[in-house]
């Protein structure tokens, strides 16, 4: 791989994004993100892969610039205007993010795919990255989990509409409270929440900080207590298993519930921010997110000394 020093965050640590410096006091965020339909809606289906891929610059601290469609179609079987409304879906949350469409490409594919390619802005001394965590950093988490296992939910039927709703919503919300917190200085260390669950994108950021972790499970919102009863009913997305299965390796569950488990390890789509704040600006970072209002501000944590990878959770 070629070698540049402008080349800030880089494939090393797995971060969200990637930054390139143009000068000291700019640097691009770039990044790429698409998926196959989550919900019946293609409006919301545009909606929410457009808030997935914007996710990547918010968590870096930037402001997103541009914005390009990647889109894969069955043009067979899937109609124009169906795939109009996915367009128009991501153009909305372009639009609310105040971020320009330049273009895109389409292919045909059998299977629907839709996402963006996205370009930002950020400075180099107030981006965010999930290598700087520290000892004694609290945790925050901006959006509630359980979308892995409502929407498997909703695929067996086995949901009611007013959650559906509710977990579309909760899915199509912009992470700009990732801007703000970045452009405030308070914060260095952010990441994500998306496809790795919880504890698998606290695990990164843990790897990458050369830290460990504490989180209490009862500190950790889930979107409705009907996700513990779809729990229950099996409604468990394969992506979600195999996180569980991955988080047993570094993770200290104590005497947690299963169905707790499952939930710090559901995979997430657009998931919320988890940020890793010095305790001494928590509470300023604390009164700036509940100003910009994100679907949940909860602290759930802490980041800890460790000389290997360890999360420890608490009931």
């Amino acid at each position: 791989m070629m070698e540049d020093r402008n080349i800030l965050v880089g494939m090393d640590t797995g971060d969200d994004a990637g930054v390139y410096r143009i000068d000291r006091k700019r640097a691009l965020v770039q990044t790429t993100d698409f998926f196959t339909p989550i919900v019946d809606d293609p409006f919301a289906y545009g909606q929410i892969a457009a808030a997935n891929a914007l996710s990547d610059v918010y968590a870096m601290g930037g402001r997103p610039l541009t914005a390009l469609n990647i889109m894969g179609m069955p043009i067979d079987s899937i109609p124009p205007r169906t795939i109009n409304r996915i367009l128009r879906g991501g153009a909305a949350k372009l639009k609310e993010a105040k971020c320009a469409l330049i273009g895109g490409h389409t292919i045909r594919n059998p299977e629907p795919i839709y996402g963006l390619s996205v370009t930002g802005l950020v400075s180099p001394r107030s981006m965010m990255t999930n290598a700087n965590a520290r000892p004694g950093d609290m945790l925050i988490l901006t959006k509630p989990l359980g979308t892995g296992i409502i929407t498997t939910g909703i695929k067996k039927g086995a949901t009611r509409s007013a959650l559906e709703r509710t977990v579309i919503a909760v899915m199509a919300h912009l992470n700009t409270a990732g801007q703000a917190v970045g452009e405030s200085g308070m914060v260095k260390a952010a990441v994500d929440v998306t496809g790795f669950g919880l504890l698998g994108h606290l695990a990164a950021m843990c790897r990458a900080s050369g830290v460990g972790a504490e989180v209490s499970a009862a500190s950790v919102p889930a979107i409705s207590s009907d996700v513990f009863d779809l729990i229950a009913a099996g409604c468990i997305p394969g992506g979600s298993r195999d996180n569980l299965e991955y988080a047993n390796n570094f993770t200290a569950w104590g005497n947690l519930a299963a169905a707790q488990r499952v939930l710090l390890t559901d995979a997430q789509t657009s998931g919320g921010l988890l940020l890793s704040v010095p305790e001494k600006r928590v509470e300023r970072v604390l009164k700036l997110l509940r100003r910009l209002n994100p679907p949940c501000v909860a602290v759930i944590g802490r980041i800890t000394r460790s000389h290997k990878l360890k999360i420890m959770v608490t009931a």
